[in-house]
């Protein structure tokens, strides 16, 4: 065997020699990496607005600040102090859940031309523009699921506000345990969204 072919050998097995225990440790990682609970939301089956079969909507997705911008299902244990769900979480980071989430609900109510985000191409005649004011279990006494939205319709033609509102919901959680406070967020946010269809459908 010629010296060269020695050498790349040597360093191949060097090489092979120094990868297998990183190799080793990075799959211990993954097996003892502790497993969350993921949940989803749901969305209203229909509306109660007027049908608006010529109009179509964008639905932006939502603003929300960093401590809602996450995957992290949100405990505000005092006005000044937030935590965090724990072995929980959403199965996405909230504001793109609940663009999602209402896109889905506009569609469910089978009263409007179109529904669709950014991106689709669509003709629109107005966005939806929602900010998520608070989205989080409140601890206390008798802790309660708490969804604020608040939403503006946008003419697209020309920028300007057809109409604003400020959409909140509150509901006993009924229990202590992760599903029992997902179940009462969720509850929420069905109540919520389903005031923004209706809404919104009155208003275009």
């Amino acid at each position: 065997m010629a010296v060269s072919d020695l050498l790349v050998r040597r360093s191949w097995l060097l090489k092979t020699m120094i990868a297998m225990p990183l190799l080793a440790v990075a799959l211990s990682g993954c097996g003892t990496a502790a497993k969350n609970d993921t949940f989803d939301l749901s969305a209203p089956v229909s509306g109660s607005g007027p049908q608006m079969k010529g109009r179509q909507i964008l639905v932006q997705q939502p603003t929300a600040l960093q401590a809602l911008s996450s995957d992290q299902i949100v405990i505000k244990v005092s006005s000044s102090e937030i935590q965090y769900l724990a072995k929980a979480q959403w199965s996405d980071k909230l504001p793109r859940m609940v663009q999602a989430k209402l896109v889905e609900a506009f569609e469910n109510s089978g009263k409007l031309g179109g529904v669709g985000i950014p991106g689709q191409g669509l003709a629109i005649d107005y966005q939806v523009v929602t900010d998520i004011r608070a989205f989080e279990i409140r601890a206390g006494g008798g802790s309660q699921a708490v969804v604020e939205i608040s939403a503006k319709i946008l003419n697209d033609r020309n920028g300007s506000v057809r109409a604003q509102k400020v959409f909140s919901q509150t509901v006993p959680t009924g229990g202590g345990s992760n599903e029992a406070f997902v179940k009462a967020l969720d509850r929420a946010f069905a109540g919520v969204t389903g005031e923004i269809v209706d809404w919104t459908l009155k208003s275009i």
